[in-house]
Order: C-alpha cells, then sequence, then structure tokens
C-alpha cells in the first residue's frame, strides 16, 4: 500500500510539474515580436543596399530660396541616393522637366530667383551616376528622381501640410486645401492611387512650446483617426529639418503607435529634409533598405517600414531624449544608422555605426538604455517587467554625428480591433465645427486673438 501511495505521488509531482512548466511556457509565448525589417537580407552576396535618401525638398517653383537644378545637384553631391522634390500645390516631374508655375509664387521672378530645372544631359548624368561631383570626379552611383510628390493644402495659414506620393502627373497642381483640412488632402492623395504621409504635425499644433499638445488626448484622436481611416496614409515625419518647430514630434508618434495599433495599424515615422535652402540638406533624411535603388523599391520600402529615420539635430528633452542637443549639421561627423535589425524570438539584436548609445522605447516610456558593445546591443523582453503588455517596442542610438530610430516592432498578442467612424449626432457636430475652422475668416480671428 505505501508502495503503491509512493508511486501515486511521484506520478501526482510529475503531472504538477508537467502542468506548472506548460503553463509557463504558454505565458511566455503569448505574443510575437513582428518586425518591419524581417524581410530585409543583411548579409552575403544578395543584401540589401542602404539608400540616403529624403521624400520631401522644395525649390524655386514653389517657396524655397534655390532653384530645382542646383538643389538637386546639392543633394547628389551630399550623397543621396533618391529624392522626391515635393513643392507646394506641385506634382512633381522629372528634374528635367518644367514643373507646373502657379501664379501664387510669380514672386521669385520679380525678386530675380532663378526658376531652373537640370539639363537632360545632367539629368541622365545623374540619375545614372555618370555625372561629375563638384571635385570633377564621377561619383558612380545614381540618384533616384521620385516623380508624383506634392505637399498638398499650400493655400493654407495653418500648417495642416500632407505630403502625397505617386500621383499622377499633374494631379494636385493648385491643390489649395482648407484650413485645419489634413484629411481633404488625404482622402485627395487615397483617390488618385497614391499614398502619403502626415507633414511636421508638430507645426501644426504649435508643440515647441508646449509640449503637451502633443499628448492632448483630442490630438491623438485627430490623427489617429485619419491614419486609421485611411489605409494609404502611412505615417508622419517623426523629423523635419532641423526640428525646430517639431521637437516632440517623436513623443506625439508614440501615442499615435498606442491609439493605432490595437486596429493594426502600424504608423511609420518618416525623417525628411524639408529643404528651402542648401544648408537644410544636411539636417534629418532616411535609409531605406531596398534589393536595389529603384523608385517601385522606395515605394515599397515606405508601405512595409523597412527604413531607418535619422537626424542630424536632436532637439533634448527630458521624456524619451535625448539628454543633451545634438547638432553636427554641415560637418564631416558620419551620422549613426543601424547595419542590423533582427528579432530571435522575444530578444532584438541590432548592430550599428558611428553610434555610442541606445536606448529602447515601448509604449512611450524609455524600458531600457546603455552603451553599444563593438556596435551591437540585444534587447530580451522577457527580462523587462510588464513587457507582454507592451504594443510595440522601437529602438533609438545617438552619436556625435546625430540620432538614427528603426521603426516599430509590433508586439502582436490579441485580434485587431474594427475601426468604426463616428456617426449620428457626432459626426453631425463634427462636420459643422470643420466647416467652422476650415474657414479663412475663423483662421484669421484665431491669428489675430493670439497676437
Amino acid at each position: 500500500m505505501k508502495k503503491t501511495n509512493k508511486i501515486l505521488s511521484v506520478i501526482l509531482s510529475l503531472i504538477l510539474i508537467f502542468s506548472v512548466t506548460v503553463m509557463a511556457y504558454a505565458e511566455g509565448e503569448t505574443y510575437v515580436i513582428s518586425s518591419p525589417y524581417s524581410s530585409v537580407i543583411w548579409e552575403g552576396d544578395d543584401a540589401w543596399g542602404a539608400y540616403k535618401g529624403s521624400l520631401h525638398s522644395h525649390s524655386t517653383y514653389s517657396d524655397a530660396d534655390v532653384d530645382l537644378a542646383t538643389m538637386v545637384k546639392e543633394y547628389y553631391n551630399q550623397g543621396y541616393d533618391f529624392l522626391a522634390n515635393s513643392d507646394h500645390g506641385i506634382t512633381g516631374t522629372e528634374w528635367n522637366k518644367k514643373q507646373t508655375c502657379l501664379p501664387l509664387y510669380a514672386y521669385q521672378t520679380l525678386l530675380g530667383n532663378k526658376v531652373e530645372s537640370l539639363t537632360d544631359e545632367e539629368f541622365t548624368g545623374i540619375t545614372t551616376g555618370t555625372y561629375p561631383l563638384y571635385d570633377g570626379t564621377v561619383r558612380g552611383t545614381k540618384m533616384t528622381c521620385v516623380v508624383g510628390a506634392n505637399e498638398l493644402n499650400n493655400m493654407t495659414l495653418t500648417k495642416c501640410h500632407v505630403n502625397g506620393f505617386f500621383l499622377p502627373e499633374g494631379v494636385g497642381d493648385g491643390f489649395g486645401g482648407k484650413e485645419n483640412g489634413h484629411e481633404l488632402a488625404i482622402a485627395f492623395v487615397e483617390k488618385n492611387g497614391g499614398i502619403s504621409h502626415i507633414n511636421h504635425p508638430g507645426d501644426f499644433l504649435e508643440s515647441k512650446d508646449n509640449i503637451d499638445a502633443v499628448s492632448d488626448p483630442e490630438n491623438v484622436k485627430y490623427f489617429g483617426d485619419m491614419l486609421l481611416k485611411y489605409d494609404s496614409c502611412l505615417g508622419i515625419e517623426v523629423y523635419n529639418e532641423n526640428n525646430g518647430v517639431t521637437p516632440y514630434d517623436r513623443i506625439l508618434w508614440d501615442n499615435l503607435l498606442m491609439y493605432c495599433l490595437p486596429y493594426g495599424k502600424t504608423v511609420f515615422g518618416y525623417s525628411n529634409t524639408d529643404a528651402h535652402r542648401q544648408r537644410d540638406i544636411d539636417t534629418s533624411f532616411s535609409v531605406f533598405m531596398m534589393p536595389e535603388n529603384t523608385e517601385d523599391n522606395v515605394r515599397a520600402a515606405m508601405e512595409n517600414g523597412n527604413f531607418f529615420a535619422v537626424t542630424r539635430i536632436a532637439k533634448a528633452n527630458d521624456l524619451i531624449g535625448p539628454a543633451k542637443e545634438i547638432d553636427a549639421r554641415n560637418t564631416e561627423l558620419p551620422y549613426p544608422v543601424f547595419t542590423k535589425v533582427e528579432v530571435d524570438g522575444h530578444t532584438v539584436n541590432v548592430t550599428a555605426k558611428a553610434a555610442d548609445t541606445i536606448q529602447w522605447i515601448a509604449d512611450g516610456k524609455v524600458i531600457a538604455s546603455g552603451e553599444l558593445t563593438d556596435g551591437a546591443a540585444s534587447l530580451n523582453l522577457d527580462e523587462i517587467e510588464g513587457a507582454e503588455s507592451f504594443s510595440y517596442v522601437r529602438a533609438e542610438i545617438y552619436g556625435e554625428g546625430g540620432a538614427c530610430l528603426t521603426q516599430a516592432l509590433v508586439i502582436e498578442k490579441d485580434e485587431p480591433l474594427t475601426f468604426t467612424e463616428e456617426t449620428g449626432f457626432h459626426a453631425i457636430i463634427k462636420k459643422i465645427l470643420f466647416l467652422l475652422k476650415s474657414s479663412l475668416i475663423w483662421t484669421i480671428v484665431i491669428e489675430l486673438t493670439r497676437l
């Protein structure tokens, strides 16, 4: 009898141990980290290239100080691999073509500014890499011309600017928009088969002097609902030029990720020069991971998120850093960039160059930070308390030459919610308020009141 009881006790103990092990294993495997870089080939003969580019730039065809030909040559000499010229209310074509001339910008000629495109020879040389650099040497690598870009809502006083991409030629020329009318531009781009992102939202929110504006639930909902409603609107600019009026847009981005991810929408963070002068070109830009430098691959990377956002000017802030301001624009310092981002179970492994420190952000908070070891760092989420409740994790690296961030690596747990637009009384009130706020008279009254 004692022997039988002993055997039963052993069996029950084994069952209990097995049950606890299964439960612990199940608990540790309740989420999967989904990476936008999962398809990137980092090493070997088929390795993808890292291509530097900007999707937001200007010329004297709109309100810049520099003509298109000079601006394109400057980007080429600064090592850019692709460029989208997105003048205000003008859908860009090839750089050797005359762009649409709007009456609004006739002042450029009156001021004596050149309004000039590339010659056919210059365009061919730059887009094949055979055009000589300033020092006379041949670069050897091409700069891809991304056509169909347009910074919409060009006639508004409020900075409700949206960049549309891959619009048909001429579509969007003269698009004036309405005050506070982000959605009008986004809907216009989607209707015409393009994709879009929201430009410098901090400028619209005037958050430079009010950091709370980027976390205001009404502001987060305002942008978040548009991102959820329109699949073609891919994200927001998190870095823009020198970040002077947009120092807290990364915080808004974190808030939008938390707002949109439960519905299955990843919000991508873009970085662009928004250059109006040559000195603006070495400010903020992106590094796209692509199998080849082509216009089609640029669009695919924009839609899939396999790119990094880089800035040469990182403004300090106490919430998500950096602790000290970085300003390396127009210097010889190399900019930091990730060279590999890989997920192994619940661990994210990265390598980088020209970077000293790294921080990991999840749901708007820094969850880990430290120095890179031989250019490498790892984060094991199983070692982070509460990680199973995170909606995403992302990494930022810093060096003397600037800052670089990954896109969000999504922590997938549950079936996504279904987004539905407001209906009934609330929808009617919303439309009435927009009609009021979109009027020029209302905007002028508000601006005068502020003054």
